[in-house]
């Protein structure tokens, strides 16, 4: 870092000395504004820097998907989508390669066109179940969940419009925030995971359409795992780079490796943590159809089950409607057998919405549901609570409501939070006991006195 920063370098060490910054990326769809005093992050237009840590927990809205806690380097991914978007299809097909646990997989999602699909992967499982909840509750419903080995999509040739690859790394970038990251470091892991971050391009690089386009970053500072990764793709595959522009005062440093740029971030030139990123276009190969698979995976819903839930979505005719086991499942309307396509390649995990269980023509609403952007509250009885009720909510205890029977849609400052089925007093409360708030009650109790305020409705 002396010989790469110069003069610079006693700055970058001290700002590693300092707390990192706290960033927040708000959801477009579910109506949460900055307050006028706090400071945008430059190059994410819903980015925001919040003065300090709240305890995020005792936030219904966070549990709600209103609000991504996310590193603000990393939202630098906004302006490489844009730079890329008008040379795209009107509903492409995105890879997140290395997605969990969500923060550039949500940011993709809010970014993408109507109707476009996103894959989400990630190859360890515990971490896919993390991704999946993220992605639920971000409520877009233009996610597929996958968790598979990068050499599972080599087959998908020409596949995807967009491959994004946040690949694993040494970790340099978070040393400040990740006290384990200064701890694994080693020369030897440096190199271990350029060797990886190789074999993952490889394995990948045949599902990447001709003309489509690779965004790629880590959260690391060495040219080992940055520009020499840029350079042995040069040398092995055919592409570009792609220029993404940045104003000056945005203090982001430039560096090119043959003609391709790569944007760094320095935590004592830019407020957030370390970051390189590059985007480059693939201009080799011929594009392929892939084939009609021989075993659907999903069936399409029969229309009379259709008609029961059809009233639940708003925009119905944006959707695919699928019958999985004993659930109606959405996708965006056209990408069924793009879907189909990746169950003979991919373990997926979770697709699209699940919208509602069928059991005998009966149909109970499903938790993803209630978190959908595109869920028509209108056909629901609403109950709105306050932070307390949705709190004990959210740690899946009983509430009391008033009477009254059927499906209830639970409701935090106008964002709905999920559903209880109500027999006179007694409501049963269906959060998915996986995502349920596992915060000490009596210490929440505690806190109940200082709600959180930061964002405004």
């Amino acid at each position: 870092m002396q010989a790469t920063l110069g003069s610079e370098y006693v700055s970058f060490v001290s700002a590693l000395e300092k707390e990192p910054p706290v960033s927040i990326r708000l959801n477009p769809q579910k109506g949460l504004h900055s307050p006028a005093t706090y400071s945008a992050v430059p190059w994410a237009e819903r980015g925001l820097y919040i003065p300090q840590r709240p305890v995020f927990a005792l936030d219904p809205r966070w549990h709600a998907g209103a609000y991504y806690v996310q590193e603000a380097s990393s939202m630098f991914l906004e302006q490489a989508w844009k730079t890329i978007a008008g040379s795209l299809d009107a509903k492409p097909v995105v890879l997140d390669l290395c997605a969990a646990p969500g923060g550039k997989s949500t940011h993709l999602a809010s970014l993408l066109p109507q109707g476009s699909l996103l894959v989400s992967n990630e190859v360890i499982r515990s971490r896919a179940q993390i991704l999946t909840e993220n992605s639920t509750k971000w409520g877009r419903g233009n996610i597929i969940v996958t968790n598979s080995d990068p050499q599972d999509f080599g087959d998908l040739e020409s596949f995807f419009d967009v491959i994004v690859i946040d690949a694993p790394c040494s970790g340099e970038g978070m040393f400040r925030k990740d006290p384990d990251a200064v701890k694994e470091w080693s020369e030897a892991n440096v190199h271990l995971c350029a060797e990886r971050q190789h074999r993952i391009l490889a394995d990948v690089w045949n599902a990447l359409k001709p003309d489509g386009f690779l965004i790629y970053s880590t959260c690391t500072y060495n040219a080992n795992e940055n520009e020499q990764v840029l350079q042995w793709l040069t040398e092995n595959y055919e592409i570009k780079g792609v220029e993404v522009v940045v104003p000056d005062q945005w203090n982001i440093t430039v560096s090119s490796t043959r003609d391709i740029n790569g944007y760094r971030f320095y935590p004592h030139r830019t407020e957030g943590e370390g970051l390189f990123m590059a985007v480059l276009q693939k201009t080799e190969g011929q594009e392929r159809s892939f084939r009609k698979p021989k075993k659907p995976t999903w069936l399409k819903a029969p229309r009379k089950e259709v008609e029961i839930v059809s009233g639940w979505i708003q925009e119905r005719d944006d959707w695919e409607w699928l019958r999985w086991q004993e659930k109606m499942v959405i996708l965006p309307a056209g990408m069924y057998a793009h879907a189909e396509q990746l169950a003979q390649h991919t373990r997926i995990v979770y697709a699209g919405v699940d919208v509602a269980e069928i059991i005998r023509d009966q149909a109970n609403p499903l938790p993803a549901l209630a978190l959908f952007d595109d869920m028509n509250p209108r056909h629901f009885a609403v109950e709105e609570v306050d932070l307390e009720k949705a709190l004990r909510f959210l740690k899946k205890e009983d509430i009391a409501l008033e009477t009254g029977k059927g499906w209830k849609l639970i409701v935090y400052q106008n964002i709905p939070l999920g559903w209880v089925k109500q027999i006179g007093h007694r409501a049963n409360n269906y959060f998915p006991n996986e995502w349920r708030l596992r915060m000490d009650w009596r210490e929440v109790e505690k806190l109940l006195t200082d709600p959180i305020t930061f964002l405004e409705v």
